[in-house]
């Protein structure tokens, strides 16, 4: 292997450098997300100050390196309580034995994901990063698991060649003059390596090298101009399509309806989700912490299992009794605590930060009250000169979602999988043969059928039955 020379040992790790990064980089991205979601309520996502539970910034010093005792505490702190661990009974004690909730679904390399995150925003060290780029089309890199930057490996190989260049330059000039030498015809004294940089040659190369790389940076910034692939804002509900989609196996169509019979695929209404959660109060994940979000929306009393009357007219004081008197009673049943029994300020710190989310994520500058529509936060957006209907592709085309939206059903936190580029789309329609049998929407193309059933055809792409032209999409 050349690696293996001393020579190239520093050569193949800065080659090797901007892939090396990627790997701990997509680590963190996952840890911030697993923390958003499962951490975030009660610890502070500054690592360094208490909130309802400990400060996280050095956690793994404080359990000393015994990294599987703390994995288990992070599933199940009880268990770990209930077998005597000195250091685990007295954080139980000093936080007046408040129960930490149990995430027995978290695995080791998302636990790992997790402390990752909390070390490099406890020591400063987290920059913003750029999610993965995947599908097809113009300018993409495929991948899903963390953008690839080559900058390190073409700055590297820039270098590299520029020294080559040099090296050339000098070897040329001493030819040359090893050659009038021998010709008697040698000047008195020989060029030097500045006399080399600063001629005409040189800096014309420069010059025409430069307005190159400008050239190819300001088409690169405005072919991207825009683009949000990648993008996965923090929504007002930890909505996970993991557990719906994934898990539960819900199938898009009946939360997107839209998708097979209009332009808009559309978000679903919170009486959608209440098919469902009239019955299933608790989160597998989350707890009452959002799914009472869902009953505040719609204006849903949990206790009494009927809708608020008036609800408009009702005062703030009695819907905030509403739902902390429900989130209480979920808290005791959690934690076998008798109805009547005083709860410790542990509990009321809970009871207090579940319900200080929910009046932040149901309300805002423009929405005052809690009751009304979820201010869910736009993920996909086409220019408006563009023209996409999900009827057409879904009911007509019977594309999948995944074929879009990427593996949503393996997603907590869903992000914009493709680049949605007018090079993406046109790719797609290029390489994507229409199905024709038994799709009474494709009849009238009756030389294509007749083709077909003769055999001289195979199929039918998009782009030969008009896809590629201009008015299609931009009429």
């Amino acid at each position: 292997m050349i690696c293996k020379s001393l020579n190239f040992k520093l050569f193949c790790f800065l080659l090797l450098f901007p892939f090396l990064q990627v790997h701990a980089e997509g680590d963190i991205k996952v840890g911030k997300a697993l923390f958003k979601a499962n951490c975030a309520q009660c610890h502070n996502k500054n690592m360094k100050d208490d909130l309802t539970g400990p400060a996280l910034g050095g956690v793994q010093e404080r359990w000393e390196g015994r990294d599987e005792v703390l994995y288990s505490w992070i599933r199940n702190s009880q268990a770990v309580i209930a077998s005597g661990d000195e250091y685990a009974v007295n954080l139980y004690n000093k936080w007046n034995k408040s129960v930490m909730n149990p995430f027995t679904n978290l695995k080791d390399d998302e636990i790992a994901s997790i402390l990752a995150y909390v070390s490099c925003m406890d020591d400063g060290s987290c920059a913003p990063q750029k999610v993965a780029t995947t599908g097809g089309g113009d300018n993409t890199a495929a991948g899903a698991g963390g953008a690839v930057n080559n900058n390190m490996l073409y700055m590297v190989l820039a270098l590299i060649l520029g020294l080559l260049a040099l090296i050339l330059a000098r070897t040329i000039a001493n030819l040359n003059y090893l050659k009038l030498v021998k010709e008697g015809n040698a000047p008195a004294s020989r060029g030097t390596l500045a006399d080399i940089l600063t001629s005409k040659g040189v800096i014309g190369f420069l010059v025409f090298s430069l307005i190159v790389f400008a050239g190819y940076t300001t088409v690169n910034n405005a072919v991207d101009l825009n683009r949000q692939q990648g993008y996965a804002p923090e929504q007002p509900i930890n909505f996970s399509h993991a557990t719906h989609a994934g898990i539960q196996k819900i199938d898009c169509q009946y939360c997107h309806d839209g998708a097979r019979r209009s332009k808009h695929s559309v978000i679903p209404a919170a009486n959608t989700c209440m098919n469902c959660h009239v019955a299933i109060e608790k989160g597998s994940k989350f707890g009452t912490a959002e799914i009472t979000k869902i009953y505040a929306s719609v204006g849903y009393d949990p206790n009494s299992k009927t809708y608020i009357e008036d609800i408009e007219n009702v005062k703030s004081d009695s819907i905030k009794a509403v739902y902390t008197k429900w989130i209480e009673t979920q808290y005791r049943k959690t934690n076998s605590i008798e109805e009547g029994t005083e709860l410790k300020k542990s509990a009321q710190r809970v009871i207090t930060a579940e319900w200080d989310g929910i009046v932040s994520s149901l309300t805002n500058d423009l929405k005052k009250e809690l009751y009304g529509p979820i201010p869910w936060v736009r993920i996909h957006n086409l220019p408006d000169h563009a023209y996409f209907s999900h009827a057409q592709h879904v009911s007509i085309g019977e594309v999948e979602c995944q074929t879009c939206h990427g593996p949503v059903e393996k997603m907590d936190l869903v992000y914009q999988y493709s680049p949605l580029s007018m090079g993406w789309c046109i790719n797609c329609h290029r390489e994507t043969e229409v199905k024709f049998d038994g799709n009474e929407y494709y009849e009238s193309y009756e030389n294509f059928h007749k083709e077909i059933k003769d055999k001289t055809r195979e199929g039918v792409t998009v782009e030969e039955i008009g896809g590629l032209e201009c008015q299609k999409c931009h009429y």
